[in-house]
């Protein structure tokens, strides 16, 4: 059986689109959203009210509590469905926590994450009618005036005229009757167009919603930033500490044991001294402990190059024209720096590129490759493309996810853009303080 052409796929997937599982799991929550959001915002504002009302007795701060409450379980439920039909995962907001009835009570009344999301629960109503309303336009009328010429029968209705006649119209919009073959072709179009627009009219209708969502129940700027702080530090940390552990295994399975046998070397030359050996074999194991000796110091300058490339010294500039030089494949260089960056700064950037070039070898069968570098006292921009296969994302093992969490440990992003077939394009972007105002342009 001859496989379809791409036009037939293509017409084959658009007329799929309204049915297919993701669209069918959005009309699902544009179904259920004004279910949850209706009935929530209802008992909420109900309990809001009779709290103010009694807030002068000892049950109205109890019910507010408990109103506080039923509005954060009303907005984890909002959150699971989100993610279970939508595939929109939203990070719970950080809650306060007091050991104690009294406690209980005290943390949900002055706990911001629970005020947010009773404000959450009193405006979804008026964010999650709208995906509703797409959604029976889309996926009702949209199939009714597809389905016109089958269904005109039941679509007759009845008219009395002014001077008392009564008459039996077909569908009548404005004035206008489609009650014949030409005008069927009008209400089959526009029922047709309804019905494949329908899963775009829901995702669109229902993105102020989930705007809402993310706002009101996700983590607040403050909690995100923390958050980031903490995950950026811990990830510091555990660089700093993956380091320590590299340059001990490094010392210990490298130069160590080549100076050890240097050590035994010259032990056993002294001992060939004193014993009036041969001078070719004297030599022999002069030559030994030479090589050693080199090796030792080779080992010792790819070390302190991994730490801290001596190149660095003389600036970015330098730095990334020795790597550019280095590499196995064309590397073409531009930069352009108003303001030195700091030494971290420069360390996170040259190491940046010497990852993503490496990546450029290994993995995009690229042949050729260029780095551009700007700086201007406000950010310092680094990008690096190349010509490879592209598909490149990171956590997939390209090394990008490494990168991104060391750009982050100083309020970096790291913006890659690899469709499949290439290029690819890795931006990274580095707040920029200058470490002295010396002008220095390179290119």
């Amino acid at each position: 059986m001859p496989r379809p052409t791409r036009p037939a796929r293509r017409l084959r997937a658009l007329l799929a689109a309204p049915f297919t599982p993701r669209a069918l799991a959005a009309l699902l929550h544009a179904l259920i959203g004004p279910v949850l959001a209706l009935p929530g915002a209802v008992l909420v504002l109900v309990g809001l009210l009779v709290g103010a009302v009694l807030s002068w007795t000892a049950l109205g701060p109890w019910l507010l509590a408990l109103t506080v409450r039923g509005a954060l379980a009303l907005g984890d439920l909002q959150r699971a469905l989100t993610q279970a039909l939508l595939g929109e995962a939203i990070a719970p907001a950080g809650r306060r926590t007091a050991p104690g009835a009294f406690g209980w009570r005290r943390a949900l009344l002055g706990d911001r994450a629970g005020w947010r999301a009773v404000a959450a629960t009193v405006l979804a109503p008026l964010t999650a009618l709208p995906p509703l309303l797409a959604a029976v336009l889309g996926y009702l009328y949209g199939p009714l005036a597809l389905a016109h010429p089958v269904l005109r029968h039941w679509n007759y209705v009845t008219v009395h005229g002014p001077d008392g006649s009564v008459r039996r119209v077909g569908l009548l919009i404005h004035g206008v009757e489609f009650d014949s073959w030409p005008r069927w072709t009008l209400v089959v179009a526009a029922g047709a167009l309804l019905t494949l627009l329908a899963p775009h009219l829901v995702r669109r209708a229902d993105a102020p919603h989930r705007m809402l969502l993310r706002a009101l129940l996700g983590p607040s700027a403050a909690d995100a930033r923390i958050r980031t702080l903490e995950e950026t530090r811990a990830h510091a940390v555990e660089d700093a500490a993956a380091t320590l552990r590299r340059i001990e295994r490094d010392l210990h399975d490298g130069t160590q044991a080549r100076l050890v046998g240097l050590g035994m070397q010259l032990t056993l030359i002294r001992e060939l001294l004193t014993q009036d050996a041969g001078r070719d074999r004297l030599l022999t194991t002069v030559a030994r402990a030479q090589d050693n000796a080199t090796q030792a110091i080779t080992d010792l300058r790819h070390l302190v190059r991994g730490i801290h490339p001596p190149a660095l010294d003389e600036g970015l500039a330098t730095a990334l024209a020795t790597l550019a030089a280095d590499a196995p494949l064309p590397v073409a260089l531009h930069t352009t720096l108003t303001h030195r960056p700091t030494p971290a700064l420069e360390s996170i950037a040259y190491f940046c590129a010497a990852e993503l070039l490496a990546n450029t070898v290994k993995h995009s069968g690229a042949t050729a490759a260029a780095i551009e570098v700007h700086g201007d006292g406000r950010a310092l921009l680094l990008c690096v493309r190349d010509d490879g296969r592209g598909g490149a994302v990171p956590g997939a093992g390209s090394g990008l996810t490494g990168l991104l969490g060391r750009v982050r440990t100083v309020d970096g992003t790291l913006t890659c853009d690899s469709p499949p077939g290439g290029p690819t394009v890795v931006t990274v972007r580095l707040p920029y303080p200058a470490a002295h105002p010396a002008a220095q342009r390179a290119s």
